[in-house]
């Protein structure tokens, strides 16, 4: 029998969360798999963090379609690995009106942060279990929250961190760590994608990328259910759960109406 050595495979690797994941990973001495759309930022970050004296990372190009998991295992199978430990990073949102938004765009969206997110951490579990290791779903403080202003992104962002939370329990029995990262406001590329004017994320809220990846790589490494970096984060978490739901929708829509007339200036 072929022993496949294990490696920590991470999805939106090319740029942002992803990216500060891959960095903290190969720091703490995990051999990657790193898989993007963007071959060439995929590349450069393989040869960043090979010029460190790690292991250079695994490049697999591939768009989180259908066929992802077969794309990704035969990738890796051709070079005698297989997963220990997974990141669904891959993700991104929209600001605007539900109804006025492009409904194709609405629904990719829950096919990557949804779908494609459910497919992969399912796909692996054997290989996690073999090897003792785990599963990090990237979430968002969004998950806590009614959205309106980004209703679908919210919703999708509600699902991982249910549908991780069920896991981390189901899991456990195997000897799978599943942990969910929600962070705030991070000061990335996801921003211009989603629409979103610089600025009007609470500064006091931030975190960089690499904050982030830090707190998310411990808290799975701890075996934590739930990772919100921050403790003023933490404290919103907790707030959100007292306030009346009326309240959080409407401070929600407020601040999405901000952005979108500040965006449409």
């Amino acid at each position: 029998m072929t022993v496949l050595r294990p490696v920590t495979v991470i999805t939106g690797a090319s740029a942002g969360i992803g990216a500060a994941l891959a960095r903290v990973f190969a720091r703490n001495g995990h051999e990657l798999a790193l898989v993007a759309r963007r071959e060439d930022r995929l590349r450069a970050l393989a040869d960043e963090i090979a010029a460190t004296g790690a292991h250079k990372p695994l490049v697999i190009v591939a768009d989180l379609e259908r066929d992802a998991p077969q794309k990704i295992g035969e990738a890796l199978t051709a070079h005698a690995a297989e997963p220990q430990y997974l990141v669904n990073n891959a993700g991104f949102g929209l600001v605007g009106v539900a109804a006025e938004l492009d409904r194709a765009e609405q629904l990719a969206m829950i096919d990557l942060n949804v779908r494609a997110l459910t497919d992969l951490s399912l796909a692996f579990v054997d290989s996690l279990a073999r090897h003792k290791g785990g599963l990090l779903n990237v979430g968002s403080m969004a998950g806590f929250l009614p959205g309106p202003g980004m209703t679908v992104y919210y919703a999708t962002k509600a699902y991982v961190l249910s549908f991780s939370e069920a896991l981390h329990s189901e899991l456990k029995r195997r000897g799978v760590r599943v942990t969910v990262l929600c962070p705030g406001p991070v000061p990335t590329e996801f921003a211009a994608r989603a629409g979103v004017s610089e600025g009007l994320a609470p500064g006091i809220l931030t975190q960089t990328a690499e904050q982030v990846a830090e707190q998310g790589y411990r808290g799975l490494m701890q075996g934590r259910r739930v990772v919100v970096p921050g403790m003023l984060n933490k404290l919103v978490t907790v707030l959100i759960r007292i306030v009346p739901r009326w309240a959080v929708l409407a401070a929600v829509d407020a601040r999405q109406s901000k952005r979108r007339s500040t965006r449409d200036t």
